[in-house]
């Protein structure tokens, strides 16, 4: 099986979403769906963690050149 690009894991999860507001799928589908769903869930919560771990900050320093400094979350 090909890996998944992060788009394309948000895709296929609207896709699922879509399919599941719909109603009108078997209980077998509509549960693997869901567990699908959920698969893909946690795989872009992490992807979205490491991301989050990598940003930075850009700030003026005393010079007017930019410095990066360490993104401290808001939450």
């Amino acid at each position: 099986m090909m890996t998944m690009t992060f788009e394309q894991k948000m895709a296929r999860l609207e896709e699922i979403v879509s399919k599941l507001e719909k109603g009108d799928a078997q209980l077998s589908d509509s549960l693997q769906l869901f567990e699908e769903g959920t698969k893909l869930v946690g795989e872009c919560r992490n992807e979205l963690d490491c991301a989050q771990q990598q940003v930075v900050k850009l700030m003026k320093g005393s010079d007017g050149a930019p410095v990066e400094t360490e993104f401290i979350s808001e939450e």
